[in-house]
């Protein structure tokens, strides 16, 4: 019996191969981390037992630099656009990562307040 979501999970594996994101055991735990999710929201993901929400399918679209019908459906063309960069090259760094994850876990008060200080 295959998992109820495993053509969304091939898919995102193919997302995550692309721009060459953690590979092997490492990859749920990066991916819950850089999402601010469970490591068994991402596990699920990943195994094609669970979809993210619409919103989460929407970000990693634009995350790794998909097109959001490929990604959520399977339709259509992975890239939105001929010759634009992959996100291979527009990768953050783990600096970047790690301060992406931190915001995110804030409260939505704190997010504000860092954003004013940093401007």
């Amino acid at each position: 019996m295959t998992a109820p979501y495993a053509e969304f999970a091939d898919r995102l594996h193919q997302t995550l191969d692309r721009a060459l994101f953690v590979q092997g055991r490492g990859r749920t735990g990066a991916l819950a981390d850089r999402y601010a999710v469970s490591r068994e929201a991402a596990r699920k993901w990943l195994c094609g037992l669970a979809l993210p929400e619409l919103s989460r399918i929407i970000e990693l679209a634009l995350d790794f630099d998909v097109s959001f019908e490929w990604l959520a459906t399977g339709r259509g063309q992975i890239q939105l656009g001929v010759g634009e960069p992959s996100a291979l090259y527009r990768r953050l760094t783990d600096s970047e990562d790690r301060l992406l994850v931190i915001f995110r876990t804030l409260p939505e008060a704190k997010q504000k307040l860092l954003l004013d200080f940093l401007s």
